[in-house]
């Protein structure tokens, strides 16, 4: 007979969503124990950006950002038009972003997890155990582990998310996404840099785009994402579309070789469930991942100290505040961001929207907002106005977006 060992809290998962709610929860006196299948140090595939928002949830964790390269704002490309935007000040997030390469990122958010107290697992591959519905711990190899709380926080879903029912919806978008390493004299400048008109083999327009992300360290993270709303994404080669836009850069960056070999993605944007007894799912797992950018660290950071606040406050409810909390903070932005993608996978729609969205200055640091994953229920000024009638004419117009969504 297997024994029984016990916590307060097991995370499944030790990315920055797993380490936030791990660290939350040790320093608030909770026994968190986390697994997660790789070694440590683990390199996760990643632009490396982090906006303004994930600044604030890693001050909101006390991380010492002093490996991080600061980014002062965003230059979007589109076609011949190209606009430098600082990111902005005044509101409740700081008036700067980082870019931090993923390896170095977690490694100090898991090591802050370390020093609060939680118990890192590695190369531990745990999985959830049911009792009926309720969720009373994992099974890591012959061992047995219970704790009122199990957290999913494994990423894209898998054979944890599965198990539980959080798998993503089948019938709404999705991103592809992949990036390598160069050098570049330019490694230390102080904007992320987004080319927001890309084309496939075809010539047609690509829901997505391009980055040039500077690390500050001799080297910049140099990739492209798109959306599955486009048409022609079955047929869409990220290889060929990376090569594309490299070719559109690799003179103004003075490029060098790939230090790597280039690693692709899935950017999850749904999921069928992220609670139920016993558990929650957050960042990736749950789905938070803003459609129009791919990003989604800061929506796991802020997501993991949600989920630990609340077992903080009540364990037998956190759950259901959880999800409540998720929704009223993330859902409206995130489900009208899906709703658009539907939307700009239609070519000509998306060569139209892409000559507003840099076309004032206005449009731009809307556009701005949005791609800095700023925007919320709780945004005021133009921005938040904007959002709130563009989600209502989506809402509305759902049904008929989803029948017309462009052949993919």
């Amino acid at each position: 007979m297997r024994s029984v060992q016990t916590a307060d809290i097991l995370v499944i998962g030790a990315g920055p969503a797993g380490a936030a709610v791990a660290m939350r929860a040790a320093r608030g006196g909770a026994k968190v124990v986390v697994f997660d299948k790789a070694p440590y140090g683990r390199d996760k595939v990643c632009g490396d950006g982090l906006t303004p928002r994930a600044i604030a949830a890693l001050h909101d964790l006390d991380i010492d950002l002093d490996g991080a390269h600061r980014i002062e704002g965003l230059r979007m490309i589109a076609n011949k038009t190209e606009r430098e935007l600082d990111w902005p000040s005044g509101t409740r997030f700081p008036d700067h972003g980082a870019v931090w390469p993923r390896k170095r990122l977690d490694a100090a958010l898991i090591d802050g997890a370390i020093e609060a107290g939680a118990e890192v697992r590695w190369e531990s591959e745990a999985l959830p155990v049911l009792d009926g519905h309720r969720v009373i711990g994992v099974e890591v190899g012959e061992e047995q582990w219970r704790a009122p709380l199990v957290v999913l926080a494994a990423g894209a879903p898998g054979a944890a998310a599965r198990r539980l029912g959080a798998e993503r919806v089948q019938d709404e978008p999705f991103g592809l996404a992949i990036r390598t390493y160069a050098e570049s004299p330019r490694h230390a400048d102080d904007m992320l840099e987004a080319c927001l008109t890309l084309e496939d083999a075809e010539g047609t327009p690509v829901p997505g785009y391009g980055w040039m992300f500077p690390a500050g360290d001799g080297t910049v993270n140099i990739g492209v994402g798109a959306l599955s709303t486009m048409k022609g994404f079955k047929k869409l080669n990220l290889n060929t579309l990376l090569e594309s836009y490299h070719s559109l850069v690799r003179d103004s960056w003075s490029l060098g070789p790939y230090l790597e070999r280039p690693r692709a993605w899935r950017l999850p944007m749904s999921a069928q469930l992220r609670h139920g007894p016993g558990w929650v799912a957050i960042g990736d797992a749950a789905g938070l991942v803003n459609p129009m950018n791919g990003e989604g660290i800061d929506y796991g950071l802020e997501s993991g100290i949600i989920a630990a606040d609340f077992f903080l406050e009540d364990p037998a409810t956190a759950p259901d505040r959880y999800d409540v909390a998720v929704a009223e903070r993330f859902d409206g932005f995130l489900a009208t961001g899906r709703r658009f993608s539907f939307l700009i996978g239609h070519p000509w729609i998306l060569r139209s929207g892409l000559r507003l969205a840099v076309g004032t200055d206005a449009l731009a640091n809307i556009t701005l907002q949005v791609m800095g994953n700023l925007v919320d229920g709780a945004t005021p000024g133009a921005a938040g106005r904007v959002f709130r009638a563009t989600e209502r004419v989506l809402a509305t117009a759902d049904p008929l977006l989803r029948r017309s969504r462009a052949a993919a």
